[in-house]
């Protein structure tokens, strides 16, 4: 059985393994390809921050009484990310590898910090206080779609 640390910390590498790849291309100057990752990237990296804010957080945030503590630093940080992406977006678009990899310099710092603050506290956290109830939360999680 999965636990919300062992499901959601596999979706970050996997995340991670894109993100990588992304760079290579870039670094390449394959640009064909960097849209096809970037695509990708953002697709999976929108379903993790959706899984979480959408079935992870809420159910943490009910069974713990905290919706102004970590689950919404998490969010704040996702809104970080995702103005980030949206400029490394325009990169892409014009091509520019030199602001493309300034960019994607700072994205890699902010989700080492973030992941690293859900696997060694959240993701803890909400499995020991979810308890008999992770088993559906990751299920839940595994149910919904990426868009």
């Amino acid at each position: 059985m999965d636990t919300i640390s062992t499901y959601l910390t596999k979706d970050h590498r996997d995340c991670d393994e894109v993100f990588a790849s992304l760079e290579n291309a870039v670094a390449d100057n394959n640009w064909d390809l960097t849209n096809t990752l970037f695509t990708d990237f953002l697709k999976d990296l929108n379903h993790h921050f959706s899984m979480e804010e959408t079935i992870m957080f809420p159910a943490f945030e009910e069974k713990t009484g905290m919706s102004g503590g970590p689950t919404a630093m998490m969010r704040m940080e996702h809104e970080q990310m995702r103005s980030v992406l949206g400029q490394m977006k325009e990169d892409v678009d014009a091509k520019n590898a030199d602001h493309f990899f300034g960019l994607s310099e700072s994205l890699m710092m902010l989700m080492q910090q973030h992941n690293m603050k859900e696997e060694q506290m959240l993701y803890a956290m909400a499995d020991a206080h979810l308890g008999a109830d992770v088993e559906g939360i990751v299920s839940n999680m595994k149910a919904l779609e990426k868009n």
